[in-house]
Order: structure tokens, then C-alpha cells, then sequence
């Protein structure tokens, strides 16, 4: 295989891989008699498939949906078609010598096309009992196959060695679309003649090595729409590329690429949240990196400590052609930034490039890992032989404070361990398991010194100081232990909490749901689940916080020692989901919070309070698309400053692969209710509007509190009404008064200059989007139904409903057509690379697609002067599920309308671009051009042809597509309409108050 890899070097013109030697990092087997060995010949050449895949089978089928571990001893195993690692199974190599799995020369199948050695899968998501998307990369191909997915959590590869021989051009070792908990570790690709080692990266990885192929790295969006992280890893002589992506949030840190064309390569088209620490290149012939969409909001790069030797360039942008060189044959980057950069707090921002350089005399050391490596197996005390159960009902509390006492290295083979008293570690405890969904300390509920009122008590708590070690468990503080916090950490700079869970607030223990829905649970009644205080630093790395049970997911107070957090998931709390408390000193790479539709509607993303010198970098703030209630801000600052916030990402979009009785696809959608802003610094007053930007730095914290509003407004901006819960989906009629919903309350309200606001309805139809035909009825979209409903009013009558249903397209009658303001169409989910040309197709393709498809139905007006095309409704839940249907119409923050052979304009969120294009038959929209570089909410031309655009403030854009203006708003703009009698009336509807602005 080295031989293989030096000569496809030497045939590249690229300097020789160098071949490290790996090390077993399991040596020996860890006693648990719940894992399960493979069974094998080894001896790289019997085929091992079928006894890869049937220990994999049956670890999946003894844990139930809960996974299981599988040990893969020391050999070489050759495989012929793909393994599929099933869902929260793990499979860890162990010997003396780490097992390789072998891919022959020559494997039929593997030799074009895109093919996976192994191949991590999923379960039936949806319950449809068929899988939307089968892998294309499965050999043979499976319809049956689920992909791994949103919901694959715990799937692991650990320890396991990758060859692939001659004539596999299509080969990559390992399909890894996945989600939280998730992780390659310890493996080193040896590619040959492969195309990658992974594709479709998900979550996190440590230590790889990848030599040869042609790339290391090929990924698109992770499935989770979740950053992905890549720490203490190399890449070696990959004849074109070491990683090719898009879309991916990738965050390395200490990384070395050596021997290859190009470091990172963004997709032509394409853009990246790309955040890179401690990376090295060397002898990087092309570029270190290759920016692509340098006027893409979503494109933002940067690098904190970058070195070279031999590298001429260090950035190359592939539109402009503009190129930032090396200095010198050896140099460093001390700090890079490429994307919309906000110059202050309370600013919009623009493009900016900020580069640190310098010539190096020699080149550094490496550092030191970010993830300091677990003590080996033989110094690991199993807990079970020093007397501890594990078996779900046996109080373990003195065995394993015992067990901590005696020992420095403890093992939790699979189980459930209950503990009524908190573990107190020592300073140099290590406490490791293999599986945080199948090994949990246990806080059974009513534990008497968990109860009551009183301050935080600790499942686990460390020792002041020290280098303690937390990996591989779960913790389940109960539901109903309101003292309780699952773990407090008072550990040192050299300590490490890495790949733990915190369960909750619902978990399934032997078939039986437990958590919330049991007597005496309340959400929001614990205390942090993670919580590092009095001088507590770190290492904390692929940590999943999710209890909404809790106050907060991951709370740091009341210390300077360095803390490094790297790709943490903290999601479902009713409060905040990371709270940062007279802290210093701490950095946060690929963070990640979700807000669901109920825990979580009205809860906070990161909040800061008297924090100072922190990074936050590859930040990630999502609010799932059921979100039916809006929320001011992602980030809240108090009395904080000398705060770097590099690549932030807030947002209320998603796409899923899924099927119903329409048949099987893929659906992008935009929720409507994403944050309003990203941040706001309630010290000074000030809050940022953008949602995707490059760069912010806050100064120091000012002495003493701002006063005033938060957001001051261009001059003549008027309110004409407030006290709204959200409202949108608003049309004007020929007079030109203004009609809109408050969705929340059933409401469709009117107003115009001469009555003011006005009530048309109240009847519980669930109406979301308005237009208005020429006779002056109402017509209304309504979620209400399966797929939706739409039906009309007289707003004079609107008791007189009248539904309308969808009949099929007719021809051309001169009928006007309404259409989405805004549409979200990027292509998600399903493998969009060419498996012949191993290219992508451009990225406002799939939005041209989208726009250009005939619908087969409509619903038209009464009086046959407006048609409304019936665009596909995806369900999930029930009908009675506010808020679970989605569809380009019903997602629009309103419907904009023109007749066939019009030019109407309309927004690409998923591009962040506004365009316009002609109206044609069967509600297509062709022709499709950009008309300005920024789009969001929404857009509205008035008399003279000047576009306004919803992006934070409202930018006015005259006909030739250059920037005119800004409009300040004192709330977030979502939709715009022209109005009143001369039709230069703006009207501006936020979710709490309509604004109009006299042109």
C-alpha cells in the first residue's frame, strides 16, 4: 500500500507521503460482556463481510434502538461490499496492532461512481416504512438501506485501519452522515487509488490520517446542518485536494496538510463557515485554501494561527481571481477573516479581507494535541470487579465513590449505574466508558439529598484544579431532583470532559418512556447540567446537553482558567442554552443550540454576563422550522466586552428527506420565525440585525449602561399599530388598503388611512397569507387541513366563507398569478455530486428548478381573476399539530402577484439573493436573474421601479440592481407592500407592530 501511495505521489509531481506508523490506542480488550467480537479469518484474503456485518447486526439487535459496541481484533479484513454500521452502534478496534479493513485491488463495483467501504445508516425517521433517499453509495445498491440522518446519534469508528487498493476509483472508506455523538477516531486511510476517506462528514473526528486518494475529505452539508470538527489530523500527498466541501461548517484545529494541490477547496458556487486553528500546510502547491461566493453573506473564513513552508499562496479567490500569497518561503498567519465584517455593534456590515502576516525564520513545533489521549486499556479498573452492578436498580453510590478513592483510572463497561449521592473525583481521576447511551450514572428520582430548595449538588463533581477525565458517559439526573446538576467541574486547564451525554428530558429505559411525563417532572427546574465554575477550565469536546429539564445546558461562572469547548451541542431548554458568567479566557469552536417548538420557544441561545476574552467562532443558532412564536435575539450581553464573534450563523431553515402518500423526496424549507437578531448588548443599547456575518469584534464593556432605543429609526418612519404577536401574509387591494394576519390568533386585520386598524376576522381557520382578487375579496392560504386550505371572503362580509378548492391547471385566462415573496431552495439532503463527473451542480440551479416547475393545480378566485398555484404540502404529525405542514406558500412571509408574462421580483433565502423572473403558465416563474446581491424577508417595487429589501434594515436598490439607501426599522422588517392611494405608502410589518414609511 505504501509502495501504491509513493508512486501515485511521484506520477502528481508531489513531494512522498510520509507514513507514520499507528498506534492500537485499545491494546487490549476492555472487559464488557455486553460488546461483541467479530468473528473473521484476518488474514486479508478470505472475504470478512459477512462476519464484519453480523456482529455489527447483532450488537444493533441486543440494545434495541439504543446501539451496542462491537470489538474488531487485530488483522486484515477484506471486504467486498459495503458494511453498514446501523444506527448508535460503535465499533472499536483492539490489539497490539490496530486492524485494517482491506478493499482488494480491483473490487467489483468500487471502480467508479461514488461506492462506500462502510456506510453509516439510520432508522425509519418518519415512520414511512420506506427510505426516502437509499444511499447511492451502497455496493450493492439497497433500496432498503436508511441513510444516516438528523436522528443518527452515538454510530461510531474508533481505532480501525482503511486500505484500498488498486482500480477503485469510486472508493471512499467511509459514508459518515450523521449526527450528535457521533465520531471517527484513531484511523488512518491509506487511499491508494480511492477517490476519498470520508464523505458526507458529520459531527466530529479526531486523529486521522489520510494518505493519498484523491482527496481526503469530499462533504457537502452536514445532515444536521450542524458545524463539523476535525482535531488533531493530517493529510498527505491527495493528488488533488486535502478536503473539497461546501456548506459544511468545517472547523479544523491543529491540522497539518502536506504534499497536495490545494488545502481546502470550496465547492465553485458554493460557500462555507470555515474556521481554522493551528493549521499547517506544507508544500501546498496551488492554494492553502480556495474561497468561492465572495458575495455570499453564507461565506465566511477564518484562521487563527495559520503556518506555511513552501505554500506560495495562502488563499486564492476562485471568482475574482484574487489571490493572497505566502510571505516568504515560510510564514504565518496570526489571524484571517474573508465575509460580511460589522465594523460595530448596531451596524449592517460589508465585505471586508483582514489578514495578520508575517515571515517565519523557521517553522514552529507542532502543538501539542487538543485532545489529550486516554491513559492505554491496562491501567483501566473495571468498576464491575471492585463491586459496582450497573444493573438499573442496585444503589452503586459506595462502590464507585470507593472504586474513585482507591483507583486513578476507572472503566464503566455497559450498564446502568444508580447513584443517591454525589461522586466526588479525585484531581487526577480518569472515568471512562464506551457508549453514553448504553453506560449512565443514574440519579434515581426523589434522591432525598437532591430534594428540596438549595444550591447546586453534583451527580459527578471534580476536584478543585487537576487534570481529571470524564469520557464516553451518560448522565441522568432524574426528573424530579431539583438540586441537582449532572456534572460540576472544578477541574484544571489540563482536565478533558469529551463525548458525554447529558440525557433527558425523555429517555427509553426497557421499552418504558421515563423523564418528563413522569409525576412531579417540571421543565426548567434543575440546575445547569454542565456546570464549570471556581476556576474550572479545559477541554470539553463532542458534548451533547439537551435536558430541558435543566436550567441551562452548558453554564461556565466565576473563572479565568482557560477553557476550550469544541463542537458542543446544547439544545432544548426553556431559558438559555449556554450562560457565561464572569468568565475569561474561554474559547467556543463550532458551537451549536437548537430551539424546539415547545422546549425551547422561549429560551435564549448564549447569554453573557460580565465575560470578557472570549472567542466564539463557527457559531451555529438554530430555531427549528415548527417555531410558532417569535424571539427577539440569539444572544443576550451583559456588562461583556473583548468578545470575537468570527462565522455566526443564526437561522430557522431546514431541509429532510421524507415520504408520504405523495411518494418520497426532499423538502427545504424556511420556518419564519428564526431569532430577530443575532445579538444584543443590553449594556450599551445596541443590537446586530445581521444574521450571517464574518466578523464582530466587541470593545471592552463601558462603565456605566447606555439609555435610549436600541434600534433608532430613519427619519418619517411611522407606527401605525403594535401589540401584535406576529404578523405577515398581507396583500392591498385597489384602493390601496393594507390587509394582513395575526396567524397566533386567527386574526385578519385591516388598515388604511381614513378608518385605521381594523379587525376583518376572527374565525379559527388558521389563515396565513392574503391576496386580493379584482373584485376585492380576500383570498386566504390557511394551514389548516392535511395539505392546507385556501378559501375567500368579502372583507365587508367575511362570514360568508367560501372555500375554494384546487381543480387542475387550466389554460391561460388572463388570471394573475400569486406567488412566494421568498422561497428557500438549496438542494439538502440528497448526495448532490455527479457520481460520473464528481462535480456539483451550481446552487441557484436548484432554486431555478424549484421556481420553474408547473404545478398541476391551482385554486382560483371566485370571479376567476387570481389564481394561487398549488404548491406541495409536506406533513409531519398530525393535523391537529399547529405549525407541522410546510409549503412554499404557506412558509412565505407573504404572496406577491402579476400576470402571466410579468416580471416579478422574489427572494432566495437559501442564497441570501433576490431575483426576478417571468411569470408563465402553471405558476412557473422562468427567466430568473439576479436583481440585487441581498436578499431575506422579503421584496416590493414601487412606482418607479426601485426595489426594497427585508434583510435586517430594509435596502433600497435602484432599477439597475446598485445600492441607493438603507431604512432603518425600529424592529426587524419581515414584509413589504406599496399602498394607500398613490401606491407610495411603504407599508413595513414586523412581527409586533406595522410601520409605514411616505415615499
Amino acid at each position: 500500500m505504501k509502495a501504491i501511495a509513493l508512486a501515485m505521489a511521484a506520477m502528481a509531481g508531489l513531494a512522498p507521503p510520509t507514513f507514520a506508523i499507528s498506534t492500537s490506542v485499545y491494546s487490549t480488550q476492555p472487559d464488557d460482556p455486553h460488546a461483541i467480537l467479530v468473528k473473521g479469518a484476518a488474514d486479508g484474503r478470505t472475504d470478512d463481510t459477512a462476519a464484519i456485518q453480523a456482529a455489527i447486526d447483532a450488537a444493533a439487535s441486543t440494545g434495541g434502538n439504543k446501539g451496542g459496541i462491537v470489538f474488531l481484533p487485530p488483522g486484515r479484513y477484506r471486504v467486498s461490499r459495503t458494511i453498514l454500521l446501523r444506527s448508535a452502534v460503535r465499533v472499536f478496534g483492539i490489539g497490539r496492532t490496530r486492524p485494517v479493513i482491506l478493499l482488494a485491488d480491483n473490487t467489483p463495483g468500487f471502480a467508479d461512481g461514488i461506492a462506500a467501504v462502510v456506510s453509516f445508516t439510520g432508522d425509519d425517521q418518519y415512520r414511512a416504512g420506506k427510505p426516502p433517499i437509499p444511499p447511492p453509495t451502497t455496493r450493492p445498491f439497497d433500496p432498503s438501506v436508511f441513510d444516516a440522518t438528523q436522528t443518527t446519534f452515538y454510530s461510531a469508528l474508533s481505532n480501525v485501519d482503511f486500505e484500498i487498493g488498486r482500480g477503485n476509483a469510486g472508493a471512499v472508506a467511509v459514508r459518515f452522515r450523521v449526527a450528535q455523538h457521533a465520531f471517527l477516531r484513531h484511523i488512518d486511510f491509506h487511499l491508494g487509488s480511492g477517490l476519498a476517506g470520508i464523505y458526507q462528514a458529520g459531527n466530529e473526528c479526531e486523529d486521522l490520517r489520510f494518505y493519498g486518494g484523491r482527496y481526503g475529505i469530499i462533504s457537502e452539508k452536514t445532515s444536521p446542518a450542524w458545524p463539523f470538527t476535525l482535531l488533531d489530523s493530517e493529510f498527505d500527498g491527495q493528488r488533488d485536494a486535502a478536503v473539497r466541501e461546501h456548506e459544511l461548517g468545517l472547523t479544523l484545529v491543529n491540522v497539518a496538510i502536506r504534499n497536495t494541490p490545494v488545502g481546502i477547496n470550496i465547492d465553485r458556487g458554493y460557500s462555507d463557515s470555515f474556521w481554522g486553528k493551528d493549521v499547517r500546510f506544507e508544500n501546498v502547491s496551488r492554494a492553502g485554501i480556495v474561497i468561492s461566493s465572495e458575495n455570499s453573506v453564507f461565506t465566511q473564513i477564518g484562521f487563527d494561527n495559520a503556518v506555511g513552508v513552501n505554500t506560495p499562496t495562502f488563499a486564492l479567490f476562485r471568482d475574482s481571481g484574487k489571490a493572497i500569497a505566502g510571505n516568504g518561503m515560510r510564514w504565518r498567519v496570526k489571524d484571517f477573516s474573508y465575509g460580511l465584517k460589522l465594523p460595530a455593534l448596531g451596524a449592517m456590515g460589508d465585505y471586508a479581507t483582514d489578514v495578520a502576516m508575517a515571515p517565519l525564520a523557521q517553522m514552529p513545533r507542532p502543538p501539542a494535541p487538543a485532545i489529550p489521549p486516554l491513559p492505554p486499556v491496562r491501567e483501566w479498573v473495571n468498576v464491575r470487579d471492585l463491586g459496582a452492578k450497573g444493573d438499573d436498580a442496585t444503589d452503586d453510590t459506595a462502590a464507585l465513590q470507593h472504586a474513585i478513592d482507591a483507583h486513578r483510572v476507572l472503566y464503566l463497561p455497559i450498564g446502568r449505574y444508580h447513584v443517591t449521592d454525589t461522586l466526588k473525583l479525585r484531581p487526577d481521576s480518569v472515568l471512562i466508558a464506551l457508549h453514553p447511551n448504553l453506560t449512565q450514572l443514574v440519579l434515581p428520582n426523589g434522591s432525598p439529598a437532591f430534594a428540596g430548595v438549595g444550591g447546586a449538588k453534583a451527580l459527578i463533581e471534580s476536584a478543585k484544579g487537576g487534570n481529571a477525565i470524564v469520557s464516553g458517559v451518560g448522565l441522568w439526573a432524574g426528573a424530579v431532583n431539583p438540586r441537582a446538576t449532572a456534572l460540576l467541574w472544578k477541574a484544571g486547564a489540563a482536565s478533558m470532559v469529551n463525548d458525554v451525554r447529558i440525557h433527558g428530558p425523555l429517555l427509553q429505559v426497557a421499552g418504558k418512556l421515563m423523564g418528563a411525563n413522569e409525576p412531579g417532572a417540571r421543565f426548567d427546574a434543575q440546575h445547569a447540567s454542565i456546570w464549570v465554575t471556581d476556576g474550572g477550565g479545559g477541554t470539553f469536546a463532542a458534548i451533547w446537553t439537551p435536558n430541558g429539564l435543566a436550567s441551562t445546558g452548558f453554564l461556565v461562572s466565576d473563572t479565568k482558567t482557560p477553557g476550550h469547548v469544541y463542537e458542543l451541542s446544547a439544545e432544548h431548554h426553556y431559558n438559555n442554552e449556554i450562560v457565561l458568567r464572569n468568565v475569561a479566557n474561554w474559547e467556543f469552536l463550532a458551537p451549536q443550540t437548537e430551539q424546539e417548538v415547545r422546549d425551547g420557544v422561549n429560551a435564549v441561545s448564549t447569554e453573557f454576563h460580565d465575560a470578557h476574552n472570549i472567542l466564539f467562532a463557527n457559531y451555529h443558532s438554530y430555531r427549528v422550522t415548527r417555531s410558532i412564536k417569535p424571539m427577539d435575539t440569539a444572544i443576550r450581553l451583559f456588562g461583556s466586552g473583548d468578545i470575537r464573534f468570527r462565522n455566526v450563523h443564526v437561522n430557522g431553515d431546514n431541509s429532510f428527506a421524507h415520504c408520504d402518500s405523495k411518494g418520497c423526496g426532499t423538502f427545504s424549507r424556511a420556518g419564519k420565525f428564526p431569532f430577530d437578531n443575532a445579538i444584543t448588548d443590553f449594556t450599551r443599547r445596541q443590537e446586530v440585525r445581521e444574521r450571517e456575518f464574518a466578523k464582530l469584534d466587541v470593545p471592552p464593556a463601558p462603565p456605566v449602561a447606555g439609555t435610549g432605543p436600541m434600534a433608532p429609526a430613519t427619519p418619517g418612519i411611522e407606527m401605525l399599530a403594535d401589540g401584535f404577536y406576529s404578523i405577515a401574509g398581507g396583500a392591498v387591494d385597489a384602493e390601496g388598503k393594507l390587509y394582513f394576519v395575526d396567524r397566533f390568533f386567527h386574526r385578519i386585520l385591516g388598515w388604511s388611512k381614513s378608518e385605521g386598524l381594523t379587525t376583518v376576522s376572527e374565525a379559527p381557520l388558521d389563515p396565513a397569507n392574503l391576496a386580493v382578487d379584482r373584485s376585492g375579496r380576500l383570498m386566504v392560504l390557511s394551514s389548516a387541513g392535511r395539505d392546507g386550505t385556501v378559501y375567500s371572503i368579502d372583507p365587508n362580509a367575511p362570514e360568508a366563507i367560501r372555500v375554494i378548492a384546487a381543480t387542475p391547471v387550466a389554460a391561460p385566462r388572463g388570471a394573475s398569478t400569486a406567488l412566494p415573496v421568498n422561497v428557500w431552495a438549496n438542494g439538502e439532503f440528497a448526495d448532490r455530486m455527479d457520481p460520473r463527473t464528481y462535480e456539483f451542480p451550481p446552487l441557484a440551479d436548484f432554486f431555478i428548478q424549484k421556481m420553474g416547475e408547473a404545478k398541476a393545480q391551482e385554486f382560483v378566485s371566485p370571479d376567476g381573476s387570481l389564481v394561487l398555484p398549488a404548491f406541495r404540502t409536506w406533513n409531519q404529525g398530525t393535523e391537529d399539530q399547529q405549525g407541522w405542514r410546510w409549503s412554499d406558500t404557506l412558509d412565505a412571509y407573504g404572496l406577491v402577484v402579476g400576470k402571466p408574462g410579468e416580471r416579478v421580483f422574489l427572494t432566495n433565502a437559501s442564497e441570501n439573493r433576490t431575483y426576478s423572473g417571468l411569470i408563465g403558465e402553471s405558476g412557473r416563474v422562468t427567466d430568473l436573474r439576479v436583481a440585487a446581491e441581498r436578499g431575506g424577508e422579503s421584496v416590493a417595487r414601487d412606482p418607479s421601479g426601485n426595489l426594497y429589501v427585508a434583510n435586517g434594515q430594509v435596502f433600497v436598490y435602484g432599477p439597475t440592481g446598485s445600492l441607493q439607501r438603507r431604512i432603518d426599522v425600529p424592529e426587524r422588517p419581515l414584509q413589504l407592500l406599496f399602498g394607500g392611494a398613490d401606491r407610495r405608502t411603504l407599508f413595513i410589518l414586523t412581527h409586533h407592530s406595522l410601520y409605514a414609511l411616505q415615499l
